[in-house]
């Protein structure tokens, strides 16, 4: 592996549900990997509707960033995937109350289906402070 590539496991993000990790470091960049809205505890889906799911998205996309050290705040890029882009404006709602200044860019993608069932996934771009 190169030295500047390094894997990041979150303890407070939802356990991987495949051959992965939470996150990879790489220069001053973090790549995390999707979350899909898995409790963190139970492992189990969080939400009835794609909005709420997209929340815990989030929630569970500030855990990783938080444990490499930096905040969600600092993404470059994040990408939405979606089972119902009717459900767009709602899940754009909840999207940019985690982003009120200075949003990252993003991409918003409708699929046919996500990972145990879920409606919403998301995957970020971070960047990291020098010497983070």
């Amino acid at each position: 592996m190169p030295a500047d590539r390094q894997t990041l496991t979150a303890p407070a993000a939802p356990a991987a549900v495949g051959p992965y990790v939470h996150a990879v470091r790489a220069g001053r960049l973090l790549f995390c990997s999707g979350q899909i809205p898995l409790d963190p505890s139970s492992g189990e889906i969080v939400g009835t509707t794609p909005a709420g799911q997209a929340r815990q998205c989030l929630e569970n996309l500030q855990a990783v960033c938080a444990a490499a050290g930096t905040s969600l705040a600092d993404a470059v890029k994040l990408t939405v995937y979606m089972t119902d882009l009717g459900a767009f404006a709602a899940v754009n709602e909840v999207y940019a109350s985690f982003f009120e200044a200075a949003p990252p860019a993003r991409v918003a993608v409708g699929v046919a289906a996500l990972p145990r069932g879920a409606q919403v996934e998301i995957d970020a771009v971070v960047a990291l402070a020098e010497g983070s």
